[in-house]
């Protein structure tokens, strides 16, 4: 029986849930939007020819996991559309175009590696806040982008010209998540079968989750999984409960959504929602606006959540008006939302989640996060005391903030807390306040749209005053693209040791991110941004000492510039239709300088010759044994502290001149002023591999120093990991990584996987994983292992000094038990232990034992199109 109709008013096919319902599917009528969303995936796929029987028990499965029952069920999920960004959009593009090449060598038609769903990729993370300060910020800061990068985006040019289906929108238009909300999203899309259904997503960078806030389910996946749903395959997950946060109340004034984002990080974190999926809903949830909505979603990442879903209702609706979606789009998105139960308007009712947790909104509080994790928030009174416990006093000088940014996709895109920074500055400049010469100001708006309203509204020229002039249309500050300090700051650092400090309206913090010179970094709403330049010290309390002098010289508080609500009210009329269809004239279509780049054409890419940017990637392989052997005489390459990070793995920042990375490009003619950012050479193997574990704050509990370096054994010699691992390699030992809590948290990076496999690397053994990176190390063919409850390297006693053995992976099945032993260098056992692989499903087991997902990848290509 099909459960496909045509329901009256909708002109379009739609898989029925009520239908679902009808036959068999029992609770979904009480199940959360979350589930009706992933039970309407694989009931509709199911109607091109799978198992009916099968998908409804599938189905069922997710609807008791979601509402809490303990299920052991895997699922195939196929989103609707994939979503890149630069810095990991050009490695998967890169990836096809290697994988193009190896099937061409046997004889087979390269065009088969095409685009099987939708791609767009927004090119937003290669811009650096080289220049700030100026009104020629924006304009230099553009032109060195296109100089340094001009040949990624080259084979950007190409990429689009040969794989139908992919768009690209150039660089200069806005950060991906921003776009992603105001122009790319459908919310409810047409098939090309012309069955209407929800808008589903997959994206390369772990934010994806922002765009929750207007009821599109999608969520951060690695590069790897990226090339492999680009050609059609699914992504396969484990039923897992859904999560509801009972949101009641209003914000109180003087608070912000980023309040609100850190408080919920700061809860749901603690809580443990990793691996789960978040579902706001109450009253409280309703009251906020959808880019409130958005700040909350967006910083999914840092909860450990999947996804967290804000379901469509009128404010949706509202929002898509405004941003520019036709009155036939907003037609099919609330019919169709209404008539699968998708769609909210009472607040008091509540689906049957797995659990429930309840704020009171007027609780939320003005707060900070840092000085290393998104979450650890502290009110804005105790920032001062933080800064001291965790960083230390030291001098007067310690505290002193060197960048202050305005920038990243959580707040840029918030209406309100941009008008909010806006009026401070206003306000400020009017009673004569200026930000003192050492702190480096910067504003990157999230879309042209936010300068559009701004400028508007009359609230640009008093940031230009008070430095914040537009530096760039993209990620800048929050990914490391920072750009130098300025001189005071730079010599303060290096000279006497100063720990310096950047407040940032970004979503990450971590050890070493925002700049190597930045001892701690805070995340806040914009305009706390703002109070915290003019104050330009960490060290004060904004809630009760002055941020600076008039030119009176009279004490002015932070409360004295905190804008009114009429003042808010009045700004946000700012805020039309007309700016969005402005900001997103010509998209897709580039700059002249964009337009001018030429590009080879052709199914194949012409690979050029002795690059320090593009190489195929030799973890690309047609062959893959399905073969998976135990792990005998390991060393360890790395014993990691808790929480560490993917930048602390795989850094994004600037290349320094000193670093194995640095002295390779040196040696291949290129000047130090073009060495550019790790993120930028992501297309290039061999550079990456040299920064793999050489974040600045990784500390390698193996080494007596931080950033890169490890100890060869049994000689016990200190080293770079690089050259460690090369010795490894000559001597045919195999490698492990030992881990803490939080393994991988941070970034959708791909290569925080991908460099650990060129070095060598078989197994990750670690305490818990983050959920991306999990994936990622699965996708390379890495095995994760996950130590009981309780157990770790040092409870075991455990300093990686020693030899490891890995057996029983020869006959693993998903989430199966392994043993370990670990022998001294006489040979003696020094300890023994299970642990679970953290390859959960069969597909994942599959990926394993073909060396990554590119093994399976090739062996399908070769079935199927050979």
């Amino acid at each position: 029986m099909s459960l496909l109709t045509t329901p009256t008013g909708l002109g379009h096919r739609v898989l029925s849930l009520r239908a679902a319902e009808a036959v068999g599917l029992p609770g979904l009528d009480d199940a959360s939007i979350t589930t009706r969303i992933l039970v309407e995936n694989v009931l509709r796929l199911a109607e091109r020819g799978g198992d009916p029987d099968e998908a409804i028990a599938l189905a069922d499965a997710i609807v008791r996991a979601g509402s809490g029952e303990e299920v052991d069920a895997a699922f195939d999920f196929h989103p609707s559309r994939l979503l890149l960004q630069d810095h990991s959009g050009v490695p998967v593009l890169a990836d096809l175009a290697s994988l193009r090449e190896l099937l061409a060598e046997r004889g087979l038609d390269p065009g088969v590696v095409s685009p099987a769903l939708p791609v767009d990729l927004v090119v937003d993370h290669s811009v650096e806040a080289d220049e700030a300060g100026s009104r020629m910020a924006l304009a230099r800061n553009m032109g060195r982008e296109m100089r340094l990068n001009a040949e990624r985006f080259r084979f950007l040019k190409w990429a689009r010209q040969s794989m139908a289906g992919v768009r690209i929108v150039p660089p200069g238009h806005g950060i991906i998540h921003q776009i992603h909300l105001e122009r790319l999203a459908r919310v409810v899309g047409i098939g090309g079968d012309g069955i209407a259904a929800p808008d589903t997503v997959f994206g390369t960078d772990s934010h994806t989750p922002m765009v929750n806030s207007i009821g599109v389910l999608g969520w951060g996946i690695g590069g790897l999984d990226a090339s492999a749903v680009l050609l059609g395959m699914p992504v396969s997950l484990l039923a897992r409960p859904v999560v509801g946060v009972w949101l009641t109340g209003r914000l109180p004034a003087g608070t912000t959504a980023m309040d609100l984002a850190l408080t919920l990080t700061e809860v749901l974190r603690a809580h443990g929602v990793v691996h789960r999926m978040v579902e706001f809903r109450g009253p409280g949830a309703l009251s906020l606006s959808v880019t409130d909505r958005a700040t909350v979603a967006n910083m999914a990442p840092e909860y450990g959540c999947t996804s967290t879903l804000f379901p469509v209702d009128a404010r949706t609706i509202e929002f898509l008006r405004l941003t520019g979606r036709t009155e036939e789009e907003l037609a099919l998105v609330e019919g169709y939302s209404r008539y699968q139960g998708l769609f909210v308007e009472e607040a008091g009712w509540r689906p049957a989640f797995a659990e429930t947790i309840e704020l009171d909104l007027a609780t939320v509080e003005p707060s900070a996060a840092g000085p290393r994790r998104p979450q650890d928030r502290v009110p804005l009174a105790r920032v001062p005391k933080s800064f001291e416990s965790e960083v230390g006093k030291g001098s007067d000088e310690d505290g002193m903030i060197a960048i202050a940014a305005i920038t990243s996709c959580t707040n840029t895109s918030n209406q309100t807390s941009m008008m909010l920074a806006g009026l401070l500055a206003r306000n400020a400049v009017a009673r004569g306040l200026k930000v003192p010469a050492w702190v480096k100001t910067s504003l990157a708006p999230g879309s042209r749209s936010v300068t559009g309203y701004l400028e508007a509204a009359g609230l640009l020229p008093a940031l230009s005053e008070l430095g914040f002039d537009v530096v760039a249309y993209g990620c800048t500050t929050c990914i490391g693209n920072s750009g130098p300090l300025h001189a005071h700051a730079a010599r303060s650092v290096s000279e006497r040791g100063t720990k310096t400090v950047a407040v940032l309206s970004g979503n990450r913090n971590f050890e070493g991110r925002i700049h190597q010179q930045v001892a701690a970094a805070y995340l806040m709403s914009p305009p706390l941004v703002v109070a915290y330049a003019l104050a330009g010290h960490v060290r004060v309390d904004l809630t009760s000492e002055p941020l600076g002098t008039d030119s009176d010289g009279c004490p002015v508080m932070l409360a004295d510039l905190w804008p009114t609500a009429e003042e808010v009210d009045e700004a946000l009329g700012q805020v039309t239709l007309e700016r969005y269809t402005e900001s997103a004239q010509g998209l897709f279509e580039g700059d002249e300088s964009w337009q001018a780049l030429e590009s080879p054409v052709g199914a194949r890419y012409d690979w050029p010759t002795g690059s320090s940017y593009l190489t195929p990637l030799p973890l690309i392989s047609l062959d893959g044994d399905a073969s998976l052997e135990d792990v005998r005489g390991a060393r360890a390459l790395v014993n990691a502290e808790h929480s560490t990070t993917t930048d602390h793995i795989s850094p994004a920042g600037q290349i320094r001149a000193d670093s194995v990375a640095g002295l390779y490009l040196s040696e291949l003619g290129v000047p130090e002023a073009e060495f550019n950012t790790f993120g930028c050479r992501r297309g290039n193997h061999e550079v990456l591999v040299r920064g793999t574990f050489a974040g600045a704050g990784m500390v390698n509990r193996l080494a007596d120093r931080k950033g890169g370096f490890t100890r060869h054994f049994p000689t016990g010699e200190q080293t770079t990991v690089y050259e460690a691992a090369t010795r490894y390699r000559q001597e045919s030992v195999p490698l492990i990584v030992l881990g803490g809590r939080a393994y991988g948290m941070g970034s959708s990076r791909d290569w925080a996987a991908k460099g650990p496999r060129l070095l060598g690397v078989r197994a990750v053994l670690a305490e818990s994983f983050e959920r991306i990176h999990r994936s990622n190390l699965v996708a390379v063919g890495i095995v994760p292992l996950e130590f009981a409850a309780g157990e770790g390297v040092q409870s075991l006693g455990i300093t990686g000094e020693e030899r490891f053995d890995v057996t029983g992976l020869e006959v693993l099945e998903p989430g199966g038990k392994v043993n370990v032993r670990a022998y001294d260098e006489s040979g003696a056992e020094v300890a023994a232990w299970t642990m679970t692989a953290r390859v959960d499903t069969r597909h994942e087991l599959d990926c394993v034992r073909r060396g990554g997902v590119f093994g399976v990848i090739a062996d399908t290509m070769i079935r199927t199109k050979g």
